[in-house]
């Protein structure tokens, strides 16, 4: 059931909160991340030589997360909170464990829970994709890259985690 038409200026107050809900989440796993956060524990891994390099995190993950906002902001602009709850629930679950696992990485270093966090993530985000697919096909498409990177850090996890 979609609401009702939302005025410009609301559907644009609405985009920003998203925005920044998601820019906040990246802000925190940012701050201990390497670049910002002391390298030397990070760099001293072994890392399987498929490992990305550095610079390739911060325009990737700004582009999902802006991504990630927009597809929420469509299933708040269409449908709203009280009828799209199970969708907005489970995006708000992915979106906090997305924040927890740099945490559990860079800050804990703890390489076994972070690699059993980041799979929960991923089945978080393959439901959220899911019940955005229901809702809206843009929605949806717009998760799917977040969807690949994370299985893609997901694997790089592993190596890790395996290589320490």
């Amino acid at each position: 059931m979609r609401t009702a038409k939302l005025t410009l200026p609301v559907q644009i107050m609405g985009l920003l909160f998203w925005l920044i809900l998601c820019y906040l989440v990246a802000w925190t796993g940012a701050q201990v991340s390497p670049g910002i956060a002391s390298p030397e524990w990070y760099n001293a891994l072994n890392k399987p030589t498929w490992n990305p390099p550095a610079w390739l995190f911060g325009p990737v993950w700004s582009a999902l997360y802006t991504m990630m906002g927009i597809a929420a902001w469509l299933i708040w602009k269409d449908y709203g909170i009280k009828h799209a709850k199970p969708a907005i629930i489970v995006f708000l679950i992915q979106l906090a464990l997305n924040g927890l696992w740099s945490q559990l990485f860079f800050n804990f270093q703890a390489l076994g829970w972070a690699l059993i966090e980041i799979i929960i993530l991923l089945g978080a985000i393959f439901i959220t994709t899911y019940l955005f697919f229901q809702k809206n096909r843009a929605a949806g498409w717009l998760m799917v890259p977040y969807i690949l990177w994370v299985s893609f850090a997901t694997a790089l996890t592993v190596a890790i985690w395996v290589l320490n």
